[in-house]
């Protein structure tokens, strides 16, 4: 599969490139920020303002409507009682959407939270009986959240008084997860579904790749770390036509999608957390600049040459070639400018001219790069879904969109070899984590529900 290159955005971002050092002051950032799995130093020790994973998709079971996940809060000790996890009630978590290619957020749903407490000092527990509702007199702790729809300057409340899913704390207590889960799940004024609580982490993946990627031995790979630990998620499922720009669908159904955390300093929010596509500020930005790059704003990237020189030349292609041998293809690397930064042009096939893509101006040479997972809601989903996404010619899986199962360690691996470039994948280049543990729903929010067994009983 030959990935053809939009060459006015790739102009630009040569440009971007060439840009003097001046432009490194949107590097100096005074919120101190970082993301998703202790990826960056500053994120590392506040763990509820940590963002994980993004996830997007058109809904399987819900034809016309895009789920849209988010997750906080990484490697959760099931066992980690006794006040357990929580969103943070002075932060702002957000899911942007760009719908017109200026990478900046047309749409914004935006979540807060508040406590109610009712332990007071005459207990520890997070809950004095078993509980069968959200609304269980034993439940002695609980969250509740408003979600608002932030677009065109208008601030909406589509949910009002949210109840948060609480923590899994273990068969005794919770008898019936499954039915907790369900009751967190809410209509959306103006149609659609939230939800927020506790889930099964489904990133699956072996992160023993920063052992000098997996120590120069693939064949010790296949361990899935992230087995058995817990996240907190954000979800919600909404009609198409309120993402994509209004009567625009058949144009150009293209959406950009990220996540970010604002967090209260005493003053006021500031950004400090940001993810989009998977791995990227883990294994693309050098230490030097992750925490940089969680204050920046998407539409600030193209202006960042140090930021653009990771995606065009990146590091893990010259560590695939002097570890393992696998030769790297030649730099720039336009073929994972696609992926990360303006979407990929197909050329061919069910979409006449971009896969994903995301337009500025009906132009579709206008894209402004910018690190965003793009989804292209005119994909219908996959009857027979390969983990490989669109490597393997599913069209509706990673990098068009995320979904659970998708395995996106091994699309980057072979895309970053050149399986983009090629349409070859390179035999062996995979981390053998295939799957989730945990089977994944069939109705939103689709993650699992979250363990209540200890990591190291698993």
């Amino acid at each position: 599969m030959e990935l053809r290159i939009n060459r006015r955005a790739l102009i630009g971002l040569g440009v971007a490139a060439a840009l003097t050092a001046s432009s490194l002051a949107l590097l100096r950032t005074d919120s101190g920020n970082a993301s998703s799995h202790r990826e960056a130093p500053a994120i590392a020790g506040d763990p509820r303002n940590d963002n994980t994973d993004v996830y997007a998709f058109v809904s399987p079971d819900k034809a016309g409507t895009v789920t849209l996940l988010s997750n906080w809060i990484p490697f959760q000790e099931p066992q980690g009682g006794p006040n357990f996890y929580t969103f943070d009630t002075k932060s702002r978590y957000n899911i942007k959407i760009d719908n017109n290619g200026d990478a900046k957020p047309d749409i914004t749903y935006q979540w807060t939270f508040r406590d109610e407490d009712r332990r007071g000092t005459d207990t520890f527990l997070y809950n004095n009986g078993p509980v069968t509702s959200l609304d269980d007199r034993n439940l002695l702790f609980r969250q509740r959240y408003t979600l608002k729809r932030i677009a065109h300057g208008r601030s909406t409340t589509v949910v009002s008084n949210g109840v948060v899913a609480p923590s899994h704390v273990g068969a005794a207590s919770m008898p019936d997860y499954g039915t907790l889960r369900s009751q967190a799940v809410t209509d959306v004024r103006g149609g659609g579904k939230a939800f927020a609580g506790q889930s099964d982490e489904a990133f699956f993946l072996d992160l023993r790749v920063f052992d000098l990627l997996y120590g120069g031995d693939l064949s010790l790979v296949g361990q899935d770390t992230a087995k058995g630990y817990n996240v907190s998620t954000l979800g919600l499922q909404v009609p198409v036509e309120d993402l994509v720009l209004k009567g625009d669908a058949k144009r150009n159904p293209v959406i950009g999608v990220w996540s970010t955390t604002d967090k209260f300093n005493g003053q006021r929010h500031v950004q400090v957390s940001r993810l989009g596509n998977p791995l990227v500020n883990e294994v693309v930005a050098p230490a030097g600049l992750k925490d940089a790059f969680n204050a920046l704003r998407p539409d600030q990237d193209a202006g960042v040459p140090a930021l653009v020189k990771r995606v065009t030349d990146p590091e893990v292609a010259r560590l695939l070639q002097s570890i393992y041998g696998i030769k790297a293809p030649p730099t720039p690397r336009n073929d994972l400018v696609q992926i990360f930064l303006t979407g990929v042009a197909k050329g061919n096939g069910p979409i006449a001219a971009d896969l994903n893509a995301l337009s500025l101006n009906k132009d579709v040479h206008g894209v402004r790069p910018a690190e965003m997972l793009r989804l292209n809601t005119a994909v219908p989903p996959a009857k027979d879904p390969d983990r490989l996404g669109v490597l393997a010619g599913d069209l509706q899986g990673f990098p068009n969109g995320r979904r659970l199962g998708d395995d996106v360690v091994d699309i980057a691996l072979q895309a970053v070899a050149g399986a983009a470039r090629t349409g070859k994948l390179v035999p062996g280049l995979t981390d053998k984590v295939d799957a989730n543990d945990k089977p994944f729903g069939q109705a939103f929010p689709y993650i699992p529900l979250p363990s209540n067994v200890a990591v190291n009983q698993r």
